[in-house]
């Protein structure tokens, strides 16, 4: 836990990043990614309503990984976004070109389509870009500022584009505006799917108590559970009626709105405060804190360069992710749908360096 410190020791406790990444101080995602409604409330709606893709729901459910070590997998995966959006540019390159070879053993047999899935298929991706961005945005505006100006959301929706280069996505594909993104959203409603193992990823992820370290002391769980569960709240009050009905989540108006009221509150507080944004951050995701930390507190980069994702890519030597690791993305579909083996783990323990452990007794360890 942090105690009450300056800016000026906060900043010291953080290594400055080599570069500005793909975005820097005066993007918009860096305003609304950085705001505390970011943390928690909008990665947590991401991550639950990801699942009604029927096909993300089987990669997950048949991994097992949210089950067996949510607080690292929350971590890892909160670390990776932290990246995308705060990270300098050769770390947030390299560490994409390894998600592509951890993907690569997401393959399998989807049993409520009867199809096959794929977790570097571009389109899963799109959908898992696309609804990550839209919740953060959706819970900045709920809980947070309020809506963006017309200029600032053109941009937003830009920089979302730009982003998605980082993953097997087609840029081409990505959605520019609120309009767009509403269709695309539409156009995803017959595929949704609110399976069994669906809505219980779910209902396991929702109360979201299961994000904090297996090492948290019970004293400091239970301190924490009036805002957990607030925030918890705040994550259902920002679903749609339809998506609540295929969660079977059930919660009236008046407890929709006092998790309005109380999550803006105490998304105030940890706004006007950087030891409690920096603590709760830093509670949840320890690997995340270090990437993301420096831009909030304003920590000036080794170097003010701000690259382009496929300049970056080239300039370090990784391979456009739609094109990259295909004899391995091969040898694992071999393994699975022609062998009937497990796919072997390779990526797994690389990506360790990279996006954080899978210890779940030391998740904050990264090399």
């Amino acid at each position: 836990m942090f105690g009450i410190k300056t800016r000026a020791a906060l900043m010291k406790q953080y290594e400055p990043m080599a570069d500005y990444g793909f975005l820097g101080p005066d993007s918009v995602s860096w305003k609304v990614w950085g705001h505390p409604t970011s943390y928690v409330l909008g990665f947590a709606r991401s991550v639950t309503i990801e699942h009604f893709d029927p096909n993300l729901a089987a990669a997950v459910i048949q991994s097992g990984g949210v089950k067996y070590r949510p607080s690292t997998r929350y971590g890892r995966t909160l670390r990776y976004f932290a990246m995308q959006l705060f990270g300098s540019a050769e770390q947030t390159v390299r560490a994409a070109d390894v998600l592509v070879k951890v993907h690569s053993k997401a393959v399998g047999n989807d049993p409520v389509t009867g199809g096959t899935y794929d977790a570097n298929d571009p389109d899963s991706q799109l959908w898992i870009h696309v609804t990550a961005w839209h919740s953060i945005l959706k819970c900045y505006e709920m809980f947070g500022p309020g809506k963006l100006t017309e200029v600032e959301e053109s941009q937003y929706w830009l920089e979302m584009k730009e982003i998605a280069k980082l993953q097997t996505i087609n840029p081409d594909d990505v959605p520019t505006s609120r309009a767009a993104v509403h269709e695309y959203f539409e156009d995803w409603r017959p595929r949704l799917a609110a399976s069994e193992g669906a809505q219980d990823m779910i209902h396991f992820i929702i109360p979201l108590d299961v994000a904090l370290p297996p090492s948290m002391p019970a004293w400091q769980k239970k301190l924490l559970a009036p805002s957990v569960w607030l925030m918890s709240k705040g994550v259902i009050a920002t679903y749609p009626k339809h998506m609540r009905e295929m969660a079977n989540l059930r919660q009236g108006r008046v407890l929709d709105l006092v998790a309005l009221i109380g999550n803006k509150a105490l998304h105030k507080l940890f706004e006007r405060s950087l030891n409690a944004r920096l603590m709760l951050f830093g509670t949840l995701a320890p690997t995340a804190v270090e990437i993301g930390a420096p831009a909030i507190l304003g920590i000036e980069p080794r170097s003010d360069r701000i690259w382009g994702v496929r300049e970056a890519q080239d300039h370090f030597g990784f391979a456009v992710p739609a094109e990259a690791h295909h004899d391995l993305r091969a040898k694992q579909r071999d393994r699975v749908f022609n062998q009937h083996l497990a796919p072997s783990d390779e990526g797994l323990e690389e990506s360790q360096a990279h996006i954080g452990s899978m210890d779940v007794l030391a998740p904050e360890k990264v090399s």
